[in-house]
């Protein structure tokens, strides 16, 4: 076991902590739950430059940092859907959920066939990830009544808007080796 890896595996231990604090009826909840997310974002950077840097980079760690983001994600994002009650929010976290579900499954198959550098990380996908990040941690951190003139929804939206932009590229980029595919996919 390695920093980097302890790091990750620390944004997973976190999740629950998120949730807790999240419920427990006390001033300025929203507020420790976004310090709990922005430590989880933190660590989520701190463990990949740490693993390049000293050289512990392993199979195990890029497995579960990308495991660890999304679960994070989509966790806080479940928390967002319950307090909001807003399509806004509910469109939003369905999209990003999504996107990373199909996004995950199309590198897996991409790696199948030898193809995973057609769809590498982009710099779409570094500002989607931003975005999404600064989104979740104001929604969590401003109070919930501010509904429509929420920032944080606004920010939401936008963070929707690019993981779809996001998940078009990667879509496009496979496009190609998919095409053979759904071919065979046809009657005989």
């Amino acid at each position: 076991m390695n920093l980097p890896n302890f790091l990750t595996l620390l944004r997973v231990m976190l999740i629950p902590v998120l949730v807790l604090v999240w419920f427990i009826p006390m001033q300025y909840t929203g507020e420790f739950a976004a310090m709990i997310f922005i430590t989880a974002a933190l660590t989520d950077w701190l463990d990949g430059w740490l693993a390049r840097r000293w050289g512990q980079e392993s199979a195990f760690g890029a497995f579960l940092d990308p495991v660890a983001d999304k679960l994070m994600v989509a966790a806080a994002l479940v928390l967002l859907v319950d307090a909001f009650d807003s399509v806004l929010v509910t469109l939003s976290a369905i999209v990003i959920i999504g996107r990373e579900i199909v996004v995950s499954a199309l590198r897996e198959w991409m790696s199948e066939i030898g193809q995973r550098t057609q769809i590498a990380v982009s710099w779409l996908g570094k500002v989607k990830t931003a975005t999404q990040m600064l989104a979740i941690t104001v929604c969590l951190a401003l109070p919930v009544e501010l509904k429509l003139t929420h920032p944080g929804l606004w920010i939401l939206v936008l963070a929707a808007l690019l993981t779809l932009w996001s998940m078009g590229t990667y879509l496009k980029a496979a496009w190609p080796h998919l095409l053979p595919e759904l071919g065979d996919a046809g009657p005989d």
